[in-house]
Parts: C-alpha cells; structure tokens; sequence
C-alpha cells in the first residue's frame, strides 16, 4: 500500500478530518463511528446536522453490516450498479452513528469507482464519510490547492491525486421506492 494512503487511513483511525479526490470533486472525511470527527466535518461544512453524511466503500463487502438482512432483488441491484456513481438510500435499522443517518431512517452510501478511495478504504477496513469539501452552497473544490486554501487550517491530511473522469455527482436513488432523489 502506498504510503500516503497508509498516512491518511491512519489519521481516520486517530479521530482525523482528511480531503481527497472523488470522482468528481473533492471530498472530506473521517471515521463514521467518531462522534468527535464527525462533529468536526459538519462544523468545517457548517452544514445542518439534521441532513446525514454519505458513506462511500472500496468494496460492497464493507457494507455487509447494512446489507446482510436486505431482499435478494435490493442487494442484485445494489451489485449491479457498483462501483460506480449510484448512491442508495438503505434503511440503516441504527446501525450508523446519528450525525451520519441524520433525521432520515435511510443512510447514503456508495462503493466508489475512485482507485485512490477504493484503496483508502482497503486500508482503513471500512467505509468513511464522504461529502463534499466545500462549504454548504458554495462552489465544490476542484484540486488540492483549493482544498488546501479553503480548509487546510481545519484538516488533519489531503491525501493528494487526481479527481475521477465523472462530470456530475452520483445520482441518489431510495433502494426501497425507487425514487430517485438527485438525478
């Protein structure tokens, strides 16, 4: 495993913030099971609380803990459509910190298709948080640079590459209805 992605894995398991390159934008996250960590990421987005955190995985075995007691036809689905840039809405029976399902019975998760998240989450041996490492309504962040400038005095770690070749985020679907919830 490359180094840096040792270093930020280890930061996580340290109650850590980290940025890094998504598919799309960059990203901010930590351990979902650290109320200290997670507190921080909604501070740093000054984002509502009520409205949840998405996890993203590098492999859909990292979800067992969500999944394992779905319908066959829901975890079909959920397979077939990843890694890639699906993210379901599931229910999550509390088995999620409360700042990550936020008001909702469902939580938002993803595997991604992102190597360098895939890897991270290899090495840090579950899904992280993930949600864009911008402020709540401004502009996403596009580089490190940026991530950097705009958060770096907040942050534990950027884990410096490359953003992903997908031009929009992830669409969200509710595994139970269908409903598509972004597009």
């Amino acid at each position: 495993m490359r180094w840096p992605i040792y270093q930020a894995s280890q930061i996580l398991q340290s109650s850590g913030v980290i940025a890094y390159p998504t598919e799309t934008v960059w990203g901010i996250g930590c351990d979902p099971s650290n109320s200290s960590a997670l507190n921080r990421v909604i501070n740093l987005k000054q984002r509502d609380a009520h409205k949840g955190l998405i996890l993203i995985a590098g492999d859909i075995k990292q979800f067992d803990f969500l999944l394992h007691d779905l319908p066959i036809e829901q975890k079909i689905k959920l397979q077939n459509s990843w890694p890639g840039a699906v993210t379901w809405l599931v229910p999550h029976k509390n088995r999620v910190h409360p700042l990550v399902h936020g008001q909702f019975s469902t939580v938002a998760i993803r595997v991604s298709s992102h190597k360098m998240v895939r890897d991270l989450c290899a090495q840090f041996n579950g899904p992280i948080v993930s949600t864009s490492a911008n402020l709540a309504g401004q502009a996403t962040i596009q580089n490190a640079i940026q991530a950097m400038k705009f958060l770096g005095h907040d942050l534990d770690f950027v884990l410096q590459g490359p953003l992903g070749a997908a031009s929009a985020p992830s669409r969200i679907i509710d595994l139970q209805t269908g409903r598509i919830i972004r597009n």
